[in-house]
């Protein structure tokens, strides 16, 4: 058996303002109690520095996004650098004049830009409507060699498609993070379909740690916001899906979790999902459907 390679994950779930800098500032605090708590990998929210403003379609809202790298990740690296830390910050990224994507943006332990994922699964549902705001991501799927481990970072609508954390894993990710922004429509009165909603999500996340042998991640965002209550719920799962820590759905969380990267080799080894793996029979999963 390997020694423990046991590395400490830090989750940040935050109530957003109105307020840009307010929410930033308030970020920097979190990472801050995050580091004193021993954490040596921190992950932010989807869109930490903003409230979710896909509720609705309205121009006034690209006055939100920012060039990637730029202001904030300045910032980030050099508060990385000061805690070695590695920090993981979700951002709404002006690429161009009218090109706009959902982006997650990596700083490693000495304050380097180690680079981004642009988001490539986008929705569009009643109070998502992302479609109207970020491009579909282009920089394929990303794995970054971060000081205490190799990790993949996939956003939010992302965790719903196996092929994403596949791939991800595939290319050597030892952990998947997912920055994430979901919750609960205000409207909707039944307890039973809420959970059941809440319970998919964490469900399907839970299988991308089984079918690939990794730690997986997802940090939420709480609070109401437009008509929706934001679930919370923020996780963490080893590689044969045990919830190792769930964050409360209500309320803000800073909380640091230890995992040991080596229970990867552990569970592939005695569930050796990868090694059955039929790469000669899996090409009709790159059609849209397969018609008989």
């Amino acid at each position: 058996m390997h020694s423990p390679k046991k590395i400490n994950i830090g989750l940040i779930q935050t109530v957003a303002t109105e307020d840009l800098e307010q929410n930033t500032a308030a970020a920097v605090q979190h990472i801050r109690a995050a580091a004193e708590q021993g954490a040596q990998i921190v992950c932010l929210q989807e869109l930490f520095r903003s409230q979710y403003f896909c509720f609705a379609e309205e121009h006034r809202h690209f006055s939100l996004a920012e060039p990637v790298p730029g202001a904030t990740t300045a910032l980030l690296q050099a508060l990385a650098a000061e805690l070695k830390v590695v920090i993981i910050a979700s951002l709404f990224e002006q690429r161009a004049q009218g090109l706009h994507h959902n982006t997650a943006a990596v700083m490693d332990a000495d304050g380097a830009y180690l680079g981004k994922y642009r988001k490539n699964h986008i929705p569009d549902d009643p109070g998502f409507y992302e479609k109207f705001y970020f491009a579909p991501g282009d920089t394929g799927y990303q794995v970054f060699n971060t000081k205490y481990a190799r990790i993949g970072v996939l956003v939010c609508w992302d965790q719903w498609y196996p092929e994403a954390a596949r791939i991800t894993a595939l290319m050597g990710a030892e952990v998947l993070f997912f920055p994430t922004a979901i919750g609960w429509d205000m409207n909707e009165t039944s307890e039973a379909a809420n959970k059941e909603q809440f319970e998919a999500w964490q469900t399907i996340q839970r299988s991308h740690a089984i079918a690939n042998g990794v730690h997986v991640v997802a940090v939420n965002r709480t609070g109401i916001e437009h008509g929706t209550q934001f679930w919370g719920g923020s996780f963490v799962a080893n590689p044969f899906g045990t919830v190792l820590y769930q964050a409360p759905h209500l309320e803000p969380a800073v909380h640091v979790q230890e995992i040991d990267l080596n229970l990867s080799g552990h569970y592939r080894t005695v569930w050796p999902f990868l090694r059955d793996r039929r790469i000669d029979t899996y090409q009709p999963v790159l059609n849209r459907w397969v018609d008989k």
